[in-house]
């Protein structure tokens, strides 16, 4: 029996890899999707039994043009562009990819951390000020800001000890940081297996935490979940950093504790809709802008956190993997339960 698979979005050459991975039994189609998978023809769909999915999102009514679907792997760790409640009434099994780009996001989040903290955004922002704005023009000089810390004598919390958590930690543990972390679904010992501090409590995690990378993934009990009130409990001249999912972070909170400086910096490397709207949310605008009151305390990128050609090929073999275990050989490889909230 043949099994047909479907990469909607097109995003190779070729499928000589997955045809490599996947093998014989298995055909392989790709389509030419940008932005909804009802850009599909009915007949693809009719046909498909194990979909990949990378940018799109895949919503009921989307579901419902695959009636032969068993199987989607979504192509990277997060899975918040699915309907995973449709799909588990219709008995799909939902996988992701939770080990490609490790390397690669935590070292993203600790650059964003320490290119704030050692002043090399706010130095850079200033050399190359506009010099009508500025008199006189930017003295060849340091300056002196809250957000420039000494890493060995302040505490790096990370909250959600994953597997990117617990890179950032040994990162963070390796320039001399105290680390902390909370996260309430981990056994009790991983905190002296890597010779770091736990917190029971998220909110003495902000509490304690100078510097703060977000590494939680995007569920029902995690959306919202850092708040003005806890981003307000930081220390003085706190940094936080998020390269984990835009919609766990109040953005616009944000943005009101860096005017009046309860935050000192921030490091962006998602926001909570993107590709962002139009009109961007107001801190993105004055980012943007280049108001001056942001200078060096603020920098946003574009969800690329990921990106290496090194991460690109882990995220196409492993997924091809992936589809092969669960949907070929019946395995349960990278399985979603539908509980995992």
């Amino acid at each position: 029996m043949v099994l047909t698979v479907l990469q909607p979005e097109g995003l190779y050459p070729d499928t000589s890899l997955e045809r490599e991975v996947l093998g014989p039994t298995v055909r392989i189609l790709q389509g030419g999707v940008k932005e909804s998978l009802s850009e599909l023809p009915d007949e693809i769909c009719a046909e498909v039994e194990g979909l990949f999915i990378f940018r799109i999102w895949l919503r009921a009514a989307d579901i419902a043009r695959f009636p032969k679907l068993k199987v989607v792997v979504r192509m990277g760790v997060g899975y918040d562009r699915l309907d995973r409640a449709t799909l588990a009434a219709r008995g799909v099994t939902v996988c992701n990819v939770p080990d490609y780009g490790t390397m690669e996001v935590a070292d993203h989040a600790v650059s964003l951390a320490l290119s704030l903290r050692r002043g090399i955004i706010l130095h850079h922002d200033l050399q190359r000020g506009d010099p009508t704005r500025q008199v006189p023009p930017a003295p060849w000089a340091y300056v002196d800001s809250p957000v420039i810390q000494r890493p060995q004598t302040r505490t790096f919390g990370v909250l959600g000890l994953g597997r990117i958590g617990t890179a950032v930690a040994l990162r963070a543990k390796a320039f001399g940081w105290r680390v902390i972390f909370h996260d309430p679904y981990l056994p009790n010992g991983v905190d002296l297996a890597l010779g770091i501090g736990r917190v029971r409590r998220i909110e003495e995690l902000f509490e304690q935490s100078d510097t703060l990378s977000i590494h939680a993934p995007l569920t029902r009990t995690t959306k919202g979940l850092v708040t003005e009130e806890l981003m307000r409990r930081m220390p003085p001249g706190a940094v936080i950093v998020n390269t984990a999912r835009g919609p766990i972070l109040d953005l616009d909170a944000l943005h009101r504790c860096l005017q009046d400086g309860t935050i000192a910096a921030a490091g962006l490397d998602v926001v909570p809709e993107e590709p962002l709207p139009d009109p961007v949310p107001a801190l993105v605008a004055a980012y943007r802008a280049r108001e001056p009151w942001l200078a060096g305390r603020l920098v946003i990128t574009p969800h690329s956190a990921f990106h290496t050609p090194e991460a690109w090929q882990d995220i196409r073999q492993k997924s091809a993997e992936t589809m092969r275990d669960v949907l070929v050989d019946g395995l349960h490889t990278n399985v979603i339960r539908p509980d995992d909230d």
